[in-house]
């Protein structure tokens, strides 16, 4: 029922946000040229010129908006979320738009039709465009959230639930229920062979019986949907509750007992018909790893060509106010757990692990020379890393490298430590730019490196680049970490 429903709503999605991107191209058009808003000094284009390039508007759009997951609904995605995935997805395709077009307009229009510009588009009609799609969409889905929020809280169209299990597994399974009212859910409590002898159920939900007395429960309940819980161990009772379901065509959902396996999201796949769960699946792959590795190089590249100057008048500070080299290099470990050198302004004085061998790195660190001080405060000592962007080694957001020394320590105490090298590390992350840096709690970090990977998106590493932007320059502060 969920997928269906996901399916149903993006399906909605996709045909809005296409509808809904004509109109916008269409409106920018007529305010450009019809409303006299702004002077018209170039002659006055045809209807029917925006009329032919309206179609594949209709289809960037939606196609742009995919790669940013606004198809995927995930859970917890705020207003917030929405808009900066509707932003960057719109920029995309306004730029690949004025890109197509003049391709097309240049090597496929007939040259008798080139003077005419019959698909060419003003670029301030492409800013107009930006302007209007993004708050279209944005108020389209908003109204929608609106709706279904006012729909399930009346309690129209919601399906009744009960969950089989009572333990762990189970509760983890009603908590996420509850989380998800958006999706018209009703839990209507638990069965449990403990029903018997302890009716105090969880949260409130109570356990209703037995499952031996699946059938004539969901009767007397009017049970939609069926979710079954139960520990591995509890094979048989399983197979008993989906043959009493099967006799009033209840749904049924197998939740399978892996969660103690399980840290990333989880995919069915499918082996020539035979079901495979990838226990750690990401999204960033193929298409998105394509699209993740372009915007690094092309960011890490013009970062390098503006910052020359700025970088060479730091490292002339640090070469006059110390001895040693310019840069520090170290060994760090990045994707799939392979090493590479990192490389950062020199910010300690030469040689300063030399007698005491690796130490972390602390606050006030009396190891600091103090110009280095500032480079660390401002972070101006991690812009040499633009360079093992440019390379491939790192990418610009991702989990931040640390040292195999420490990574060592670390996969033995933390078991979920070694999938932050699921993906690329990065100069900034998802943790830091929510105060987890420098001497902080290494599990929340691993927390926050985990939630990146599993809802990676070209809006979200867009979000974290202009908070760690923001905060660089003392505009935001990021939430104190505790």
């Amino acid at each position: 029922m969920v997928k269906r429903y996901k399916r149903t709503l993006a399906t909605y999605y996709v045909i809005s946000d296409a509808v809904l991107s004509m109109v916008a191209f269409v409106g920018a058009y007529f305010i450009r040229f019809r409303f006299d808003l702004i002077p018209v000094t170039k002659g006055l284009p045809p209807i029917e010129q925006c009329l032919s390039v309206m179609p594949f508007v209709g289809v960037l759009v939606p196609v742009a908006y995919y790669f940013q997951g606004l198809y995927s609904l995930r859970r917890n995605r705020t207003r917030v979320d929405d808009f900066f995935a509707v932003f960057v997805g719109s920029v995309v395709a306004v730029v690949l738009g004025v890109l197509a077009t003049l391709y097309f307009q240049a090597y496929y229009v007939p040259a008798a039709l080139k003077d005419r510009g019959a698909f060419e588009v003003s670029r301030i009609v492409w800013g107009l465009f930006l302007v209007l799609n993004i708050g279209l969409t944005f108020l389209a889905r908003e109204a929608v959230r609106q709706t279904l929020a006012r729909r399930w809280r009346a309690g129209i169209g919601l399906k009744r639930i009960v969950v089989v299990g009572a333990g762990e597994l189970g509760r983890l399974v009603a908590d996420k229920i509850l989380q998800h009212r958006e999706m018209g859910y009703q839990l209507v409590g638990f069965l449990d062979d403990r029903a018997d002898r302890d009716h105090l159920g969880y949260r409130g939900f109570p356990l209703l019986g037995t499952t031996l007395e699946t059938g004539a429960i969901c009767q007397r309940e009017r049970i939609d949907q069926i979710y079954v819980a139960l520990p591995l161990e509890q094979h048989q009772r399983m197979l008993d509750v989906i043959e009493a379901a099967a006799k009033d065509l209840i749904d049924v959902k197998i939740v399978p007992d892996l969660l103690q396996f399980i840290a990333l999201r989880a995919r069915i796949e499918d082996l020539d018909g035979v079901p495979i769960i990838n226990i750690n699946d990401i999204p960033l792959q193929g298409l998105s790893a394509l699209a993740k590795r372009s915007v690094d190089l092309a960011i890490s590249a013009a970062g390098l060509v503006v910052l020359a100057v700025p970088c060479a008048l730091v490292a002339l500070f640090i070469r006059l106010t110390s001895p040693g080299p310019v840069f520090y290099r170290q060994e760090r470990m990045s994707l799939d757990g392979s090493p590479f050198t990192v490389y950062k302004f020199r910010s300690m004085y030469h040689e300063a692990e030399a007698s005491t061998g690796p130490i972390w790195a602390r606050d006030e660190d009396p190891r600091c020379t103090p110009i280095g001080r500032y480079l660390r405060q401002f972070d101006i000592d991690e812009l040499p890393q633009l360079w093992n962007v440019v390379k491939g080694e790192m990418s610009l957001v991702g989990p931040r490298p640390e040292r195999p020394y420490f990574v060592e320590q670390f996969k033995h105490r933390y078991p979920e430590y070694m999938l932050r090298h699921k993906v690329k590390s990065g100069i900034t992350g998802w943790a830091q730019v929510n105060g987890w840096r420098g001497n902080t709690s290494l599990e929340k970090r691993i927390e926050f490196d985990l939630y990146y990977i599993e809802n990676w998106s070209l809006s979200l590493d867009f979000k974290i680049m202009w908070l760690t932007l923001v905060r660089g320059l003392g505009l935001y502060t990021p939430p104190p970490a505790r």
